[in-house]
């Protein structure tokens, strides 16, 4: 018992000087405590000073660069439409997604929403995220925004959901019933890239339920799974090449290669048949997300 003890108060006082160390500026919003800090040339936003999960991070050296591994696989929905003028980011971070859709396409509308207003100046400040009229940034629920959105007949050719908090994804922007809202977003050939866990017990229950929305998705998966589909039917093993190679040399840059990209999107049905699909009326997401 005493070793227990031990143990627990060792990492309590690790976990309280690594809180502490390289810290930048700290907040309490009405949502979470959110922490900058630098470390070994990364500047990140984490959500609470004793949580390990970091939910962006920058290169100080090369801030086109991306750090994460789920923001490069985000990347592979470009193979699905390489030339999105309308692009919905749901979720904000530091802004990495938002931005870099920016750079790679300056001539198109960009739209961030994030509910959180201390996040959107943290990323002002700290990340070098710089709204423009062709990047904007909605202060909104996730889902109230594409509520809205619908009833405005508003169309997207590439939705992003990364409305990550500390924990997970907030159970409502989960369901069956947003999906089809997002659904109604998306242009006939639109494209929906999710950011996902992939070592919880949601992972059937998330599948089944994008899948009882669009059918057969991609997911490609290094620790996060990211789940993408296009309307209208996916492309085939060939349209992805060609359109990877198309992309390439604007990718690279960004430490995206289609090498890394390519292998790694399935296509797979590996949950139970039986698996409940989340609805509105039933999303534990608070019970499901363990391993």
């Amino acid at each position: 018992m005493w070793n227990k003890l031990w143990v627990v108060l060792a990492v309590w006082i690790l976990g309280s000087h690594a809180a502490v160390a390289g810290e930048l500026y700290t907040a309490k919003s009405l949502y979470r405590n959110i922490v900058v800090y630098e470390e070994d040339q990364l500047r990140c936003i984490k959500f609470g000073r004793y949580v390990l999960a970091r939910q962006s991070c920058i290169r100080l050296s090369n801030r086109d660069e991306l750090v994460f591994d789920y923001t490069k696989m985000m990347m592979s929905a470009l193979y699905f439409n390489p030339s999105p003028k309308r692009i919905l980011i749901i979720g904000l971070g530091g802004g990495t997604l938002p931005s870099t859709m920016q750079k790679l396409f300056p001539s198109s509308q960009v739209d961030a929403v994030e509910i959180d207003p201390v996040v959107i100046d943290v990323a002002k400040r700290f990340f070098y995220f710089t709204p423009t009229k062709q990047m904007r940034v909605f202060e909104a629920d996730g889902r109230v925004f594409v509520k809205r959105a619908l009833k405005q007949k508003e169309k997207y050719d590439l939705v992003m959901l990364d409305a990550f908090d500390h924990e997970y994804i907030p159970e409502h922007m989960l369901t069956k019933e947003f999906l089809q809202e997002v659904r109604g977003l998306l242009t006939e050939k639109g494209v929906l890239a999710a950011n996902t866990f992939s070592s919880s017990r949601l992972y059937n229950y998330e599948s089944a339920t994008y899948y009882s929305v669009f059918g057969d998705f991609y997911a490609i998966q290094k620790g996060n799974r990211v789940i993408v589909l296009r309307m209208g039917g996916l492309p085939s093993t060939a349209e992805l090449k060609q359109n990877a190679e198309l992309l390439e040399s604007r990718l690279r840059p960004l430490g995206v290669g289609k090498n890394d990209l390519l292998p790694k999107l399935t296509i797979s049905k590996d949950w139970p048949a039986d698996t409940k699909v989340l609805t509105d009326q039933y999303s534990p997401s608070n019970l499901l997300n363990v391993k």
